[in-house]
């Protein structure tokens, strides 16, 4: 009788103990199921955009052509007193190389660029014909690369014609004094002296005097004002 009952006891708690087991289990299994929340990591900072720079030419080096250096160039195109226009482009090239404390620094063919400053023509009574350029960029040989100069301008002016002129009136006056004096006396000389001069006058007044011109090839000197920092090949 008493045994009996140890032994309901017993498989009782055998019962107890299995249950409890089975129920530790599926609680186990349950949280091991369910996510664990974790707090949201920060935001990581965003990072600066990255700036590309232009590497330098390898084995290049800059050279400054100081105010005062003269650039011996030729003539592309051609302009002239009577036939250029004010602002009309002009381009040239270097006749030979420009060299800086011992440094080529334009090799010869290096181009240069301008506008004409002044183009007038001769005028019939007085002032003479005058043609101007002034050049204001620069293109090393070799290079595309493009700076910006500052020169002096360049000019031709005609040769004067005062020796001619006064040739021109002095012919028929004194041609004028010997026919009037054939005519007859001190007044016929007189009045053939202001008739040779009106005459010879008349002649000059209706020419002009020489254009001045400056064709393909010909050669000037140009003169920087300000320096200028170019970058060469080693």
């Amino acid at each position: 009788m008493i045994f009996s009952r140890l032994l309901r006891s017993g498989s009782l708690l055998l019962i107890l103990t299995a249950a409890t087991a089975c129920n530790g289990a599926s609680a186990t299994s349950s949280n091991a199921s369910t996510p664990v929340a974790t707090p949201a990591a920060a935001s990581a900072p965003a990072s600066a955009p990255t700036v590309e720079r232009p590497a330098a030419d390898a084995g290049a080096r800059e050279v400054t052509l100081p105010a005062g250096t003269q650039l011996p160039i030729v003539l592309d195109t051609s302009v002239g007193s009577d036939t250029s226009r004010v602002e009309e482009p002009v381009h040239a090239h270097l006749a030979r190389a420009v060299v800086v404390r011992g440094v080529t620094a334009l090799a010869p063919g290096s181009r240069v660029s301008g506008v004409v400053t002044d183009a007038r023509r001769s005028a019939k009574v007085k002032g003479r014909a005058h043609v101007a350029v002034r050049f204001d960029s620069l293109t090393p040989e070799g290079s595309d690369a493009r700076y910006p100069i500052q020169t002096s301008a360049v000019g031709r002016t005609a040769a004067g014609t005062e020796k001619k002129d006064a040739m021109e009136i002095g012919a028929p006056a004194v041609g004028g004094a010997i026919i009037g004096a054939l005519v007859g006396g001190k007044k016929g000389a007189l009045i053939g002296t202001a008739a040779g001069g009106g005459a010879g006058t008349a002649v000059v007044l209706s020419t002009r005097g020489k254009e001045i011109h400056l064709g393909k090839g010909a050669p000037l000197t140009l003169r920087l004002t300000k320096p200028v920092t170019i970058r060469i090949k080693d």
